[in-house]
């Protein structure tokens, strides 16, 4: 199949679906064929400028609609290594931003590095947070409650009050956050 044959097959076919239509319904308002739509769908015929006139005047959509390259999802991987943390409490408490906020995605994930024998206070804020350990054991303080949190263990919580993490054993803590913000 051609890439412009693919492109055309493509849209067709999610224009068609999310107006929820069979090729039976779409054949009464454009005026082309089932089979012939059923086989531009699969990819199996290249329309004709007139034909894709007609299916575009019949869905009322324009004719660039079938022409459009619909975006693949972009893969992203991040080397850890490379990136640079925020550091707080004189180097004890090191975050890196993985994933920083996208508004349309509504979260971010860091990486929290916590050195034996320390404290973090976060202050409250908006969203829920999650937290997943890496390595090592992590207390954590929501609303004057502790919760011990060992390797492969998780948490979640609303970030709207003051959270502290403490690491009271002699080994560095790693952790993932997560934090989800609603509309």
């Amino acid at each position: 199949m051609e890439f412009i044959q693919e492109v055309i097959a493509d849209n067709l076919a999610e224009i068609r679906k999310a107006r929820g239509l069979s090729f039976d319904q779409l054949a009464e308002l454009t005026g082309v064929s089932k089979a012939m739509l059923a086989q531009i769908e699969r990819g199996k015929s290249n329309p004709t400028v007139t034909t894709l006139w007609k299916i575009a005047n019949g869905l009322q959509v324009s004719f660039s609609s079938f022409l459009k390259e619909n975006e693949k999802p972009k893969i992203e991987k991040i080397d850890m290594s490379k990136l640079s943390p925020v550091i707080d409490d004189g180097g004890n408490y090191l975050v890196y931003s993985v994933f920083p906020f996208h508004p349309e995605k509504k979260f971010e994930i860091f990486t929290v590095e916590l050195q034996p024998g320390f404290s973090h206070q976060a202050e409250k804020h908006i969203g829920e947070e999650y937290i997943l350990i890496q390595r090592g054991t992590l207390t954590i303080e929501i609303h004057d409650e502790e919760f011990e949190l060992k390797a492969h263990e998780t948490i979640k919580f609303p970030a709207n009050t003051v959270h502290v993490y403490t690491n009271d054993t002699d080994e560095l803590v790693r952790f993932y956050t997560v934090i989800f913000y609603p509309e």
